[in-house]
């Protein structure tokens, strides 16, 4: 099982579903059951076949050296950007520089998620990649609308 949720989750990161390698939320959590099952659901939505799941966990095997450090250097560079803020001497300087890490962080797995999807989406059909479309679509409209209604609070 913890097999399946890691290839699981590595395939919705791949293919950038739900950008979750930007939502701290959900990177984060990654082996929280219910993140687990939101991840199972995707890859049967997806109803991959046993074929493409055996390419696919070749291809992500094959990643694993390189995505590991990188989710490592994220979590780091997280957390120093969370203690930048919280230091009693904090500042602008301080923090822009831990965000600033963050960021070129999250640069590089972009930049992996895109060669994965690259190597991946061969193997899905052209109907496979139409419903992944629609399922990031989705994702990003809803957090467009949490934006939304986070920035409309502010002004309340």
């Amino acid at each position: 099982m913890k097999t399946n949720r890691w290839i699981t989750l590595t395939v919705a990161t791949a293919l950038n579903v739900v950008g979750l390698m930007t939502t701290p939320s959900l990177a984060a959590d990654a082996q929280a059951p219910a993140h687990g099952r939101f991840l199972q659901r995707i890859a049967q939505r997806l109803n991959l076949t046993d074929d493409q799941k055996a390419q696919i966990k070749t291809i992500l095997r094959s990643e694993k050296d390189t995505l590991k450090p990188l989710l490592a250097q994220w979590h780091s560079a997280r957390e120093n950007l969370r203690a930048a803020i919280q230091a009693s001497d904090a500042n602008e300087t301080t923090v822009r520089a831990a965000s600033a890490r963050v960021a070129a962080v999250e640069a590089d797995l972009a930049v992996e998620r895109m060669k994965i999807f690259a190597k991946i989406a061969p193997i899905l059909t052209e109907e496979q990649r139409q419903q992944l479309s629609e399922f990031e679509q989705r994702a990003g409209d809803f957090a467009d609308r949490a934006v939304a209604r986070a920035r409309d609070r502010l002004g309340d």
